[in-house]
């Protein structure tokens, strides 16, 4: 067999090893059929021996104990599948099969020592039986082949009738060939099924018979309709008229994120590059439907501001409105700052545009600048129709992971409903990378930052409330990838919500599949007669319109019927496979014309290397199969010309094809459709429902070239089938349309529960006057959020609510009576000093200075902060600068080390502690103290009610104290929980072992396999494990001092050490200041901080000008860099 002489060398070695086993593998060789020894071996004769010269070269050289004793001893088993993969890439026939026959030898020793003491001496003819019959079968050079496109069951029924060793080698092969990936899964699987059956367990006790049977599964579905049928829509204009006037007098604020690409309201740049695609026109047209929809006043488009060089000027426009499609259609009342507009939001590089995958680092400084414009925005919504009330989003929809996260983080400092669409899966690009095995999974995260943004996908997962999707299979099977999410318990959670039953603390997001809309008012498809004669409506008096005559000079026969392709020249949209179907089907070429509209290009070697790595193979092709005057691609086309580019496909009685391997969607096929255009479209993803709906073409199989020429073929050489799919396309293209769309997100929209922020009563709450009155204290007393002071033992019994409550109520009225009386005999600067009432201080700080060191020990912590005392001694004297510390202690930790080093606690003006779990203000009058054990401090209750969301409690607390106990089950304590230091929103234990406690990435895994939606994070030393809700953090309390009381984020400057705790990374980010202090007095952190899913340089850009280190602690250098940072006055 031509091209396996590899195979007769590999037969030689073990005959040259000797003994039974050789001849037994002679004798398989020589009936392998072409592959084998004896006659096989003579046949091939000189080849053969050429290319085992490298073996031969060297006399009596045995291969035998060279490759097993020398070569296998140097490799791990686990790089197998890589090695192979690798090698069969090589182009030199030689060089391949000689070292496919090494590869060969190391898969029989492995075979051999996995065995040994086991099987039969003639384990190692089996072997090679086995891989002649592979080899064989397939008539292919590698075994790969099979092993990586076969199913495993497949293989099994094929071999089931050779004699057992040969099955179980059949499986050992498959589980070195698949390596870690197929350990990998399996490894997921059994991580899932023990976390149903934990989850089964908490909830079982009250679980009717019904519900613990598994026809749970078949009776309810994680999507809200129905899986057999098709979608409920609004199917008259009188719905739609009645809906549109249920909701015309709602005047909702809709705050959409999509940061990476160009993103412009008019010519948008579509294929430019590949971040700018389909997610950038959905996105745009989405704003600009719902902004035209009643009910909704405004609707905000976040994106990047670009000012560089070569991108045009417009993407640096700090805003741009949408105007609607249909003005007549405007159906609410316009207004000062109605509509739908886009907002650039100013971070990253100023001057560069950069690709999606740079864009990490610099999603705080993103988020913090979203923060402000949507703070400011409610403000100017509230004056206009809020009756001076502020007017909070409805929603915030992050579009890809990249917005999800930044979607996340502004949800949760806003406590402002979270809704995702992921338009793309991490997860599912990696599996589909690592299949094509042309890269690891290191080199695929170097280049897509794959980790980064799956870490990203999971927080989205547990921060959202709804995931739209586009499908169902986006939801069954490419989130099903995913730790924070299975159909499953979903379906379980959704049955015990139903029926009001307590879940312990597990949540689902609610998965939806809506898809995308499209504005049809303005399309008039030309009628073609069945003989492909477009009827005339217009008298043929236009002009064609200019990109018909940039697309007809290629072809030498233009009326032929054009078969349309609009893709970017990606590998994952697989151009390649149509331009070989097309080349290779004679009847195909003599009767179509092929037309590849792939994005915009100037120069070849300009664009990405990817890309022109694509279209370069294109243009080989076409040579290949000597295609010209039959394929057209134009260099250039503007968005507005896509239209015109539908129209002249249609015209010709042509065809729309979309065979990528994957679609999400599949957003052009819509536009096809509309157009009066068929399609042929991958049966992956989107195209399957949207051909169930449209029922305008024909499903392939993207891997199939031959599959995709015929269904080509068919729809442009039956002349009855085209018109009969383009006019199931025109009938039912208005399922899609957007004003329907908008309709059913909207609705969606409407079963969300608003949790926004409590505190905003008629007065504003947040509104800086010059001076503070008797009567704005007393309104702040009076205010629910700070008025509990906390005592020693209130930590322990903080599920007491009875007791809490009254303590608050005791402490409301003894506040208010001291208030009043100081009203009637004191100035305001002395009601503040006697009752320390210090949050309208708070207020009025210029500058704050954050002290969040973890990485030194307590002596240096106090002496850190004596010295920014003593640095800033000036301005904390007149009152511009304030002191927040910010730490994982427990506030009665924090009293203890402030008293131990002669601090008072009225120094800070607030206090960041249990990692952010808990904030709370210094109070200086004893004479309001509950009991003689209580410590001078408030809590500030609203900020609970703006991280309690999704937060389990005493599930979650019951889930964790189990997986404790499970982690002391070797015979040593690992953890231990911490009462004391636990509070209502943070579960805390002590680490006994460091050594034996998993990772974070580990404990975020299992928490999130469990559905339980938390936030972990060990202490710096590793001695501390804090539970706390999903979006709670130190950096996330930085932001809701800024909400509640106005402090600019731009004015804080945060001090930390060189590492930190787990949520290090957050305090370097975002538009405040930051000042890292280094020296040896940074201890090393604990190893728990070592295994991180993704680098530190993905999260942080430490070249951003804001991120300032000085050498020690010293009152000097602390003062200039403060200095630099304009907080501290030069020196005069």
């Amino acid at each position: 067999m031509a091209g396996n002489d590899w195979i007769n060398s590999y037969l030689e070695a073990i005959l040259d090893a000797g003994g039974a086993a050789g001849e037994i593998s002679a004798a398989a060789g020589g009936g392998g059929g072409g592959g084998g020894g004896g006659d096989g071996a003579a046949a091939t004769g000189e080849k053969r021996d050429k290319s085992s010269l490298m073996l031969r070269e060297r006399g009596r050289f045995s291969p035998a104990r060279y490759f097993v004793e020398e070569v296998i001893s140097g490799f791990d088993e686990t790089d197998l599948y890589k090695t192979w993969v690798r090698t069969a890439a090589m182009r030199s026939p030689q060089e391949r099969n000689t070292r496919l026959e090494n590869m060969s030898w190391r898969i029989w020793n492995l075979a051999r020592k996995k065995k040994q003491g086991i099987l039969h001496a003639t384990c190692a003819a089996f072997d090679l039986t086995l891989l002649v019959v592979l080899i064989d079968y397939h008539d292919s050079i590698l075994g790969i082949h099979i092993l990586s496109q076969v199913p495993a069951s497949c293989l099994l029924m094929q071999f089931m009738m050779l004699k057992p060793i040969l099955c179980e080698n059949v499986m050992f092969y498959m589980y070195h060939i698949e390596g870690e990936e197929a350990s990998r899964l399996a490894k997921q699987r059994l991580e899932r099924e023990k976390a149903r059956r934990y989850a089964a367990a908490d909830m079982s006790e009250d679980l009717s018979e019904g519900e613990k049977g598994e026809n749970i599964n078949e009776s309810l579905s994680i999507h809200d309709e129905s899986t057999r049928g098709r979608m409920p829509r609004i199917g008259s204009t009188d719905a739609i008229e009645a809906w549109a006037s249920q909701h015309k007098d709602k005047k909702l604020y809709i705050v959409l994120i999509s940061i990476h690409g160009l993103i412009r309201g008019e010519n948008m740049e579509l294929g430019r590059d590949s971040d700018t695609g389909g997610q950038v026109k959905y996105v745009v047209e989405l704003a600009r439907a719902l902004g035209s929809t009643p009910g909704v006043y405004r609707v905000d488009l976040l994106t990047r501001q670009i000012s560089a060089p070569d991108v045009d000027w417009s993407y640096g426009e700090p805003t741009e409105m949408l105007s609607p499609r249909n003005s007549e259609n405007f159906g609410h009342d316009m207004g000062e700052s109605s509509g739908a507009y886009i907002v650039r939001i100013p971070f990253g590089p100023r001057d560069k545009y950069i690709p999606k995958e740079h864009l990490w680092p610099h999603i705080q400084e993103f988020v913090d600048g979203a923060l402000v414009h949507i703070m400011q925005m409610s403000k100017v919504l509230g004056e206009q129709v809020g009756s001076g009330q502020l007017v909070w989003p409805v929603v915030i929809h992050g579009h890809y992971a990249d917005a999800g996260d930044s979607a996340a983080l502004l949800s949760g400092a806003l406590n402002v409903p979270m809704i995702f669409t992921g338009h793309s899966l991490g997860r599912d690009k990696l599996e589909q990378l690592l299949k094509q095995g042309r890269q690891t999974r290191d080199e695929i995260n170097t280049i897509y930052k794959i980790m980064r943004r799956i870490e990203a996908e999971e927080l989205c997962l547990d921060a959202s409330e709804i995931i739209i999707t586009s499908t169902r299979q986006e939801i069954e099977q490419q989130w099903g990838l995913y730790d924070g999410f299975d159909l499953t318990m979903a379906r379980k959670l959704r049955a015990r919500i139903k029926r009001g039953v307590s879940c312990y603390g597990r949540y689902m997001p609610r998965m939806i599949a809506v898809p995308p809309g499209m504005e049809f008012s303005h399309i008039v498809p030309h009628d073609v007669d069945q003989d492909g004669e477009e009827a005339n409506e217009d008298g043929s008096g236009s002009p064609d319109p200019p990109i018909w005559a940039d697309i007809m000079r290629f072809f030498s026969n233009p009326r032929k019927p054009m078969i349309l392709a609009l893709a970017r020249p990606d590998p994952k949209k697989n151009i390649t496979t149509l331009v070989k179907a097309f080349g290779e089907h004679r009847e195909l070429r003599n009767l179509a014309n092929l037309t590849l509209i792939m994005g915009n290009r100037d120069v070849i070697d300009e664009m990405s290397s990817t890309n022109s790595a694509v279209l370069t193979s294109i243009l080989k092709l076409i040579d290949k199969y000597d295609l010209y005057g039959q394929v057209a691609y134009p260099k250039h086309h503007k968005q507005s010309e896509v239209p015109d580019i539908y129209r002249l496909a249609a015209r010709t009685k042509g065809v729309f094809i979309n065979c990528a391997f994957i679609e999400p969607f599949g957003l052009t096929l819509i536009e096809a459709a509309a157009y009066g255009l068929p399609m042929v479209a991958t049966r992956n993803g989107g195209p399957v429902d949207i051909h169930r709906v449209l029922d305008n073409g024909i499903l392939v199989d993207p891997h199939n070239q031959n599959e995709i020429a015929e269904a080509l073929y068919k729809l442009v050489s039956d002349k009855q089938l085209w018109a009969q799919c383009r006019q199931n396309g025109l009938k039912n293209i208005h399922q899609f349309s957007w004003p329907e769309h908008c309709k059913n997100y909207l609705s969606r929209v409407g079963t969300l529960k608003p949790r926004h922020p409590r505190w905003q009563k008629s007065d504003d709450a947040t509104e800086v006057s010059e001076a503070d009155s008797p009567g704005d204290s007393l309104r702040d007393v009076h205010d629910i959020s700070l008025n509990l002071k906390l005592s020693l033992d209130s930590e322990k019994s903080s599920t007491k609510e009875n007791s809490v409550r009254r303590n608050l109520e005791d402490a409301v009225q003894k506040l208010s009576r001291g208030v009043s009386a100081n009203r009637k005999t004191e100035s305001v600067e002395n009601m503040e000093a006697t009752t320390g009432n210090k949050w309208p201080s708070l207020r009025r700080r210029k500058h704050i200075v954050v002290i969040a060191i973890d990485s030194v020990q307590d002596a240096n912590l106090v002496e850190i902060i004596k010295n920014i005392f003593v640095a800033s001694s000036n301005e904390r004297l007149s009152g511009d600068v304030g002191l927040v510390l910010s730490t994982s202690r427990a506030i009665s930790e924090i009293h203890s080390l402030l008293t131990s080093g002669g601090i008072e606690a009225t120094d800070f003006d607030a206090f960041i502690c249990n990692s952010g779990s808990d904030l709370c203000y210094p109070s200086s009058n004893s004479e309001d103290m509950l009991s003689p054990a209580e410590l001078p401090f408030m809590i500030d209750l609203d900020y609970h009610s703006q991280i309690e969301y999704r937060w389990g409690g005493e599930g979650l607390r019951k889930t964790l104290i189990r997986w404790a106990a499970e982690k002391n089950e070797s015979g040593q304590v690992v953890l231990v929980e911490d009462e004391e230091c636990s509070s209502t929103y943070c579960i805390s234990f002590r680490v006994k072992n460091a050594e034996a406690v998993p990772s974070v990435k580990e404990l975020r895994k299992t928490m999130r396999i469990q559905a339980l939606r938390c936030h972990v994070l060990y202490s710096h030393d590793g001695s501390k494990l804090n539970v706390i809700p999903v979006l709670a953090s130190r950096s996330q309390a930085l932001r809701y001092l800024y909400i509640r009381w106005g402090i600019e984020l731009s004015n804080m400057t945060v001090v930390v050490g060189e590492s930190g705790d787990t949520d290090y990374e957050g305090l370097l980010g975002g538009v405040h200041k930051t000042i890292i202090l280094k020296g040896s007095f940074n201890a090393v952190p604990n190893q728990v901080h070592a295994a991180r899913s993704y680098s530190l340089q993905d999260v942080v850009s430490f070249d951003k000008p804001g991120i300032t280190s000085i050498e020690g602690y010293g009152p000097d250098n602390l003062k200039s860099a403060l200095q630099q940072f304009g907080i501290l006055k030069d020196n005069v």
